[in-house]
């Protein structure tokens, strides 16, 4: 069943919705979240696709430098702007599909362009060594900067649907405390410092100023490991007066992460790591009163159903020659899988005990990578069941 006949279905209640799947129909904002490895890009591009198959204008953003959601679509290259997505197969109707990738830098220049005086004001900064590696390589930037697309999208109401991969981060948190955290830089009096001399005095005060031993140069070598200390003087001075446009937008996008119409998806595996990062997750998201949609368990394994052989027979099959011995060895390797599976959804279970009311959706160990379209399609087949 298509996405768009399985829609149709639902509406006159021959089939009941999935988590997903009611997701995917009525949300605004969708942000696959959880830890690395977890396959948070192919979950975003899949439930993308089936959004667009089923008749929303979609966009899928992605922060995964790897590129692996441009080759999963057909794509050579995703750029900074949404890029149309030519689908083999897909019937006729409103729905469509555009890709992204962030480029944070490009994002980063965007934001200072739009926030500037004046364009003096932002030459300046852009050409701020300081900057240039701070919009490069900060930690929480990459973050920020896909917050900042994100609301951009939205605000322009060309889509009925934004899905977000969120980036290949050692915490899912990252993506919520980085915003926070790169304003608090930004805003940190000890910065503040720097601008008066360097407003009253001019540049020639901090080239003279010895601040080696000072507790300011620490940090902003810890921060940076910048040397250029009169660099991030002028920065934070031609700086001045941007500080409450980037705090208000922070504000709005936080606003609309919280609204309704947004959804958090938490991906994971059964691995107790991932499963323990994800409870932690929605707890996180519960305590800032953001919505979580659903789980999402990728690679579960699954043991088929095999009768009964009682352990006299196991030991005969053993002793009786060399086809014996491989359907013994079978049943053995059948038991460890079970055991397995079994664990897995223990584990699964503990999990949404302590999230209740939370949808879920398990998608089996699959026999090959997703890296093309009809996988991605194979896929939402398990996330939208």
């Amino acid at each position: 069943m298509t996405p768009r006949a399985r829609g149709a279905a639902v509406k006159a209640g021959v089939v009941p919705v999935s988590p997903l799947g009611e997701l995917a129909r009525t949300a605004r904002i969708v942000v696959c979240c959880g830890s690395g490895g977890v396959g948070k890009t192919s979950t975003a591009a899949a439930m993308a696709l089936w959004a667009a198959e089923a008749g929303r204008r979609t966009c899928v953003l992605t922060i995964d430098p790897a590129r692996r959601l441009a080759q999963a679509l057909g794509l050579d290259l995703l750029s900074n702007a949404p890029r149309p997505v030519r689908l083999k197969g897909m019937a006729a109707g409103p729905g469509s599909l555009d890709a992204m990738m962030l480029d944070m830098r490009r994002t980063f220049d965007e934001v200072i362009e739009r926030y500037a005086r004046d364009p003096d004001q932002a030459d300046r900064i852009l050409a701020n060594r300081f900057y240039q590696r701070l919009s490069s390589t900060l930690a929480g930037t990459q973050e920020y900067m896909a917050m900042e697309k994100l609301y951009e999208l939205h605000e322009s109401q060309r889509y009925d649907l934004l899905v977000v991969d969120t980036p290949p981060t050692r915490s899912a948190l990252d993506f919520l405390d980085a915003p926070e955290n790169l304003n608090e830089l930004l805003d940190a009096r000890a910065f503040r410092l720097l601008i008066a001399p360097a407003q009253r005095i001019g540049r020639g005060y901090l080239r003279g100023l010895n601040l080696a031993t000072t507790a300011m140069t620490k940090m902003v070598r810890r921060v940076t490991g910048s040397e250029l200390l009169a660099e991030v003087g002028e920065f934070f001075a031609a700086f001045e007066g941007m500080y409450d446009g980037f705090k208000e937008r922070a504000g709005l996008v936080y606003d609309q992460l919280k609204h309704p119409s947004t959804a958090f998806v938490v991906v994971a595996t059964p691995e107790e790591a991932a499963l323990r990062e994800a409870a932690y997750f929605a707890g996180r998201l519960a305590a800032d009163r953001m919505p979580l949609g659903a789980l999402v368990v990728n690679r579960i394994h699954q043991a088929g159903p095999v009768p009964p052989v009682p352990a006299a027979a196991r030991a005969r099959l053993a002793g009786a020659g060399a086809d014996g011995r491989l359907l013994a060895d079978l049943l053995e390797l059948h038991d460890g899988l079970e055991t397995l599976a079994a664990a897995e959804q223990r584990r699964v279970r503990e999990l949404l005990d302590s999230v209740p009311n939370l949808g879920v959706a398990q998608v089996p160990m699959l026999p090959d990578d997703v890296h093309d379209v009809e996988g991605l399609r194979r896929l939402g087949g398990h996330l939208f069941a």
